[in-house]
């Protein structure tokens, strides 16, 4: 039983308790100490895994070894890499802890099992992959066509609680931008 988990299920879904307790009985805890890979670039993704507490990072190291942070996964959310975990074939990113984090993780085939099995756990995925494209879209746009000033306002607006969480450089990567830029954004707030 894992109690954090089910309450997620039950105030985000209407599934039965039978049923919710049927998809966390499957689940396998782990606990992830800062700074540990949970996933590495050239495996194959072959779980997926929901944050109970902590803070996940969804990153790429680039030829040149700059890191690249595609998202971040926050307690009470979901990820993987969805196209090593649909098309069975090795990753282009790592997923790792920010900081100590405990999850969970269905294997692929015990996932696609409940899947079929519970159309209400379907209609629940469904709709998060939904909000995920969304906000990736809306990402990308900012990404392609914003200052570094607003994409850190962005940033700050829509997750005001990481400010805290994470290393400027850890930001940085995920906006696109230096951390020297990162650090005169921020030192020109500070004088507003």
């Amino acid at each position: 039983m894992h109690p954090e988990f089910e309450t997620y299920l039950r105030n985000g879904s209407d599934m039965a308790e039978e049923t919710i307790r049927r998809i966390s009985d499957l689940a396998v805890p782990r606990n992830l100490r800062r700074n540990e890979v949970l996933f590495s670039a050239g495996e194959v993704c072959r779980h997926k895994v929901f944050v109970m507490s902590g803070l996940l990072y969804t990153f790429n190291i680039s030829a040149d070894g700059n890191q690249h942070i595609l998202q971040f996964s926050p307690e009470n959310s979901w990820t993987l890499d969805v196209e090593s975990y649909d098309r069975q074939i090795p990753s282009q990113v790592s997923i790792g802890a920010v900081e100590p984090s405990s999850v969970l993780s269905w294997q692929k085939k015990d996932f696609d099992m409940l899947l079929a099995k519970v159309p209400q756990l379907k209609k629940f995925a469904e709709d998060l992959i939904a909000r995920n494209t969304h906000y990736s879209r809306k990402r990308i746009l900012l990404s392609l066509s914003a200052t570094p000033e607003e994409k850190y306002e962005d940033f700050v607006q829509t997750f005001p609680n990481y400010l805290a969480r994470l290393p400027l450089r850890m930001i940085a990567a995920y906006l696109g931008i230096s951390i020297k830029t990162l650090t005169r954004i921020r030192h020109a707030q500070l004088q507003r």
